[in-house]
């Protein structure tokens, strides 16, 4: 489909991606640019006027039969078409050949293997796997792609699956925390009980400095600490994503 006219304002839009969506017996379609979908469910692209061709919602874009309002209000309870076109573009089904779905897949699966690479550790080595190795995890316990979803959100899924088969853990962050507050020794306290680990604990002239080895689960309160000191005196500092000793390489 690489070029359509709409009828009601002649306006003619070319390199179409369509997504559809079917509700209530209906169906719904927007008109996006190619390659654009995927970008603004990853997260990637952010401006929905660079994804949409147009804010009007159809019933069906090749024919340019835009959708009735009262339709729009009953269903999708507003009328506010770039509400429902956002709708849509997240929950809807990308309307592409097999050969590109295929493609799209394939992409979307090594994405996703990369991630978990990156983020995830051998608890016991404390060393990376190989986008490789993530790989013949998720095949080992069937994953399949959701191409409704972004590639992060499908990561974390993945975590937790291939765990059956393979040994696991998030990957640590090491941060440093610097600080000359007068509550040092209470904040102190506070982020030991988030860490998993205190790598080494120095205190200079009432100056404390910490390097704590955290899940990145516990990254977004020890962040709010460190803002909560409305003084600035305490300051963090990420060193590394990874627990991985200097000289090591990736399992094979």
């Amino acid at each position: 489909m690489s070029k359509i006219f709409t009828p009601t304002n002649q306006i003619r839009l070319t390199n179409v991606a369509v997504v559809r969506m079917k509700k209530n017996g209906k169906r719904f379609e927007i008109a996006c640019y190619k390659n654009k979908v995927v970008s603004w469910r990853n997260g990637i692209e952010k401006d929905i006027d660079e994804v949409l061709q147009t804010h009007s919602v159809f019933t069906n874009v090749s024919k340019g039969q835009v959708a009735k309002k009262e339709d729009l209000q009953k269903i999708f309870d507003t009328d506010n078409s770039t509400d429902i076109c956002k709708h849509i573009l997240e929950k809807g089904e990308l309307q592409i050949s097999d050969k590109e779905r295929s493609a799209q897949l394939d992409a979307s699966y090594k994405d996703i293997a990369t991630i978990v690479a990156d983020k995830c550790v051998n608890p016991e080595t404390k060393r990376p796997y190989s986008v490789t190795m993530i790989e013949k995890a998720m095949k080992d316990v069937h994953y399949s792609v959701k191409p409704n979803r972004n590639s992060k959100q499908q990561a974390l899924d993945v975590i937790r699956l291939i765990k059956t088969v393979l040994p696991l853990d998030r990957a640590m962050m090491r941060l440093k925390v610097e600080s000359t507050s007068k509550d040092a020794k209470k904040l102190k306290e506070k982020f030991v009980a988030l860490a998993s680990s205190v790598e080494s604990e120095n205190w200079d002239s009432g100056e404390i400095t910490l390097i704590l080895l955290i899940d990145p689960g516990n990254y977004r309160q020890i962040d709010e600490l460190v803002r909560s000191d409305s003084k600035g005196t305490t300051q963090m500092e990420v060193l590394s994503l990874k627990e991985v000793v200097e000289g090591d390489t990736f399992l094979d």
